[in-house]
């Protein structure tokens, strides 16, 4: 036994044995996030509930989101009276929605309450713009008060109408992002522009010469608007024609917009392919779409175009610096006390919490960089802040900060692996310390510098505290990216996928609403990091390639 223990065998089951449990417990984490989060979209049943309220039965319908078994003691102990002397008792979210109608969407039943369980056939759900979803019956189509269709024949006529609907839509965000965008945009350059000659003090001929060229063109922006406007107020009223009649599980008959219906599926007569053709393009529109109702209902575009945007642009300007850092220290910088002092410093920085990283930012580059910036390059825009308010271009420049420790410890590294032989042979060939350096040294550390990326990129897409300060958003209206000059816009702020996960989890209004989401963007948010991270594996391991091969 003594001899198998000093030979190291069990010290390498030992590592094995903590390798597979680490991949068991983060593949058994990713599962039960897709699992939570993507079931999410998955037309679900609508169950019709006959239940016992008091002393008399109503009847619910909805989505039965997950069940739970309690102990009959704590639910008596609420106040709730129980019939027999079961120990346990389980209870039945169910997602009712229809909050315009009974003020919430989501409510528990108790088992014992229910009376009876129904799956009707034509029950609808309506996935709308506003108030979350809608759980009914068809009652009747109408096209301007004139009937379409009647009971079930309603779902033959409604997934064309709400597809017209959708297609007035996108033209109507078009007209609002693209031209009456253009035309807001224009018209704040002239405004910028005129205020630009006034602090100049240029003569008064000449700015009344402005004002009036300025003036012709303000009035034929305005003449275009006008006419956008006329546009799209055609394009609304008629998104507004149709009206559909729909009936609770109590009764009551609604009258509900197809203006504001964005999907509408009946679970209950569909089979498994059906189900499947419906989930995937929810599944596409949750990646694709933007958010709604406080970011507990659509998609999450905007979060992941932000925080890729911002990571490139953290991984373009930490990069360069790092490696020269890294370089100076390995290669040209004295070897001293003074020396080692910034080498731990440069551990110590690795280990600074990150809303440390985030308040200095806010204060050094923001208010101070930001607002010296606005002073010299943009007075016109004052006392309106152009880059001295927190935006992409300083969010981008903090997680630099933060990861620059990363980048310099790594590639100093891979610096100091090259064997001294490589630079003493190109020195004694004729070459130069520098061309020794850019030409063979730092080409043969390119995997190292790739790999203190990887890790940078890897802290940087999750972070978040440090972003609630210096750029990032609840709820960005619009990309940093357009096609005004000078198309990227640095000093806009932005949404990321981490502080999308912090406000749906822990700032929502409806909770129940927003759980799914948190679990589907997280993983969304671990899979984009998965990418990224293979995307810069896939270039370290060609370099590395290459210059192994050049090498031999």
């Amino acid at each position: 036994m003594r001899a198998w223990f000093r030979s190291g065998t069990p010290w390498i089951w030992l590592n094995a044995g903590a390798l597979a449990l680490s991949l068991v417990m983060v593949i058994g984490l990713l599962t039960l996030i897709a699992v939570r989060g993507f079931s999410h979209f998955w037309p679900a049943d609508i169950v019709q509930l006959t239940v016992l309220d008091g002393e008399r039965q109503t009847v619910v319908m909805g989505e039965q989101v997950r069940s739970q078994t309690l102990a009959s003691n704590v639910i008596r102990d609420a106040g709730v009276k129980l019939e027999g002397d079961d120990p346990l008792i389980t209870r039945y979210l169910l997602k009712v929605g229809n909050r315009d109608v009974f003020g919430r969407d989501f409510r528990w039943f108790l088992q014992p309450h229910v009376l009876k369980r129904e799956y009707p056939k034509n029950a609808l759900a309506l996935e709308r713009r506003e108030w979350g979803n809608f759980y009914g019956l068809p009652v009747r189509l109408l096209e301007a008060d004139q009937v379409i269709a009647e009971g079930d024949a309603v779902l033959e006529h409604l997934p064309a109408r709400i597809k017209r609907v959708n297609d007035l839509y996108k033209q109507i965000r078009g007209i609002e992002r693209g031209a009456i965008g253009d035309i807001n945009h224009r018209l704040e350059r002239i405004r910028l522009d005129e205020r630009r000659l006034e602090l100049r003090e240029v003569p008064e001929y000449q700015l009344e010469q402005f004002r009036q060229q300025a003036a012709i063109e303000r009035d034929s922006l305005e003449h275009d608007f006008l006419e956008l406007r006329g546009e799209l107020d055609q394009l609304y009223a008629a998104a507004k024609r149709d009206t559909l009649v729909m009936k609770t599980a109590d009764g009551q008959e609604v009258n509900l917009n197809v203006g504001i219906i964005v999907n509408a599926w009946a679970p209950n007569q569909m089979n498994v392919f059906q189900k499947l053709g419906h989930y995937f393009p929810e599944l596409w529109h949750f990646l694709t779409g933007e958010p709604r109702e406080a970011n507990t209902e659509g998609g999450i575009f905007p979060a992941i175009f932000g925080t890729v945007t911002m990571v490139l642009l953290m991984s373009v300007i930490v990069t360069p610096f790092g490696v020269l850092a890294a370089i100076y220290l390995r290669e040209y910088a004295k070897q001293g006390p003074l020396l080692k002092i910034i080498r731990v410093s440069v551990y110590n920085l690795a280990g600074v919490p990150s809303i440390v990283f985030g308040v200095f930012g806010l204060g050094f580059f923001v208010y101070i960089m930001g607002g010296n910036i606005d002073q010299l390059f943009y007075p016109e825009s004052l006392p309106t802040p152009t880059f001295g308010s927190p935006g992409l271009f300083w969010a981008s420049l903090t997680l630099a900060l933060l990861t620059l420790p990363v980048v310099i410890v790594s590639t100093e590294e891979g610096l100091s692996r090259i064997p001294s032989t490589i630079r003493q042979g190109s020195l004694a060939l004729g070459a130069t310390k520098s061309e020794t350096l850019w030409k063979v040294v730092v080409p043969l550390a390119a995997p190292a510098m790739m790999t203190g990326l990887i890790l940078a990129i890897a802290r940087a897409a999750g972070e978040v505290a440090p972003l609630m300060l210096v750029g990032v958003v609840k709820l960005a209206p619009s990309l940093p990216i357009d096609g005004n000059f000078p198309f990227i816009h640095l000093d806009r702020q932005i949404m990321h996928l981490g502080f999308h996960i912090y406000d749906v989890g822990f700032q929502s209004p409806n909770v129940e609403a927003a759980r799914p989401l948190v679990y589907a963007t997280a993983l969304t948010l671990v899979a984009l990091i998965m990418v990224l991270n293979m995307t810069a594996i896939s270039i370290r391991n060609r370099l590395r390639e290459k210059y192994r091969s050049d090498s031999d």
